[in-house]
């Protein structure tokens, strides 16, 4: 089959998935006061980060045209797009734009657009079920059918370590924010059904919202040898590294650490940790 795998760069991927497929990413630009960060393979992360950090200003996110989509469709004769949470982001709708200028253009060319109604570590998991199906010979109406299935099936949950830029882009309140912060409260949170991002439960600790983190794992999953987890960390390898271990009793059928790249990071942050299963 002749296709290709396009997906927003909130798609976290390392060397070893790098190789498993290829993605072909299309870049989110991120703003932090007057500077402009592109989300691609020149990005100087640590630069974004302490830009960041230093901002008492909302960080914006700009998703990519319709024009940047249909650039990467190119002429594959099928094509399979992963898109950030259309509940989070426009990105869906100008992939699903760029499909429909794309097929004026060329009618007998295929393209499926993916709301993975996640980030980050969803959309991973969501390209590499694409990969998967096709290495199996599925058709294209197969692979929809299956991947469409297994999104709705993905749980993702994740703790932002530091809080700050969910405030300054009011997710949560400052009110809220001040009194997380002075109790040292960790919020625990998840993508709904829907694709929007909802609290779970507030633990008081790191150590004890990861610990709880494992646990809440534990408890919103089954079949567990028949699924990959993957887990994205925003600098905090050691953080990925202790929740695998305390995740082994569950006997996952593989687990994959990632690290996050501009957008992921933007939103959860230094030190934060995403999970998807």
């Amino acid at each position: 089959m002749d296709y290709k795998i396009v997906a927003d760069s909130s798609c976290d991927t390392n060397e070893q998935l790098d190789k498993f497929m290829e993605v072909h990413k299309v870049p989110f630009k991120i703003d932090i006061d007057e500077r402009t960060f592109i989300d691609n393979e020149e990005l100087d992360l640590e630069d974004m980060v302490k830009t960041m950090k230093e901002s008492p200003n909302p960080i914006k996110s700009s998703c990519p045209s319709p024009g940047d989509f249909k650039e990467a469709y190119g002429d594959a004769e099928n094509v399979f797009v992963v898109t950030i949470s259309k509940e989070l982001s426009g990105t869906y709708n100008s992939a699903e734009l760029a499909k429909e200028m794309t097929i004026e253009e060329n009618e007998n060319q295929f393209v499926h657009v993916f709301n993975s109604k996640s980030a980050s570590t969803g959309e991973t998991l969501t390209a590499m079920k694409i990969q998967e199906c096709v290495n199996k010979g599925m058709t294209r109406d197969e692979i929809v059918e299956t991947v469409e299935n297994y999104i709705q099936d993905t749980k993702t949950f994740f703790i932002s370590e530091d809080l700050s830029n969910l405030i300054k882009n009011g997710r949560i309140s400052k009110t809220a924010g001040l009194i997380a912060n002075v109790l040292n409260i960790k919020p625990i949170m998840r993508r709904d059904e829907d694709g929007n991002i909802e609290p779970v439960e507030k633990i008081r600790g790191s150590k004890k919202a990861f610990k709880r983190l494992a646990e809440v794992i534990g408890e919103n999953g089954s079949n567990f040898e028949e699924r990959v987890i993957a887990i994205s960390h925003a600098n905090a390898l050691d953080k990925a590294m202790e929740l695998k271990k305390d995740i082994e009793r569950y006997n996952f059928k593989e687990v994959i650490i990632v690290e996050t790249k501009g957008l992921s990071t933007a939103y959860v942050n230094d030190g934060g940790i995403i999970v998807s299963f």
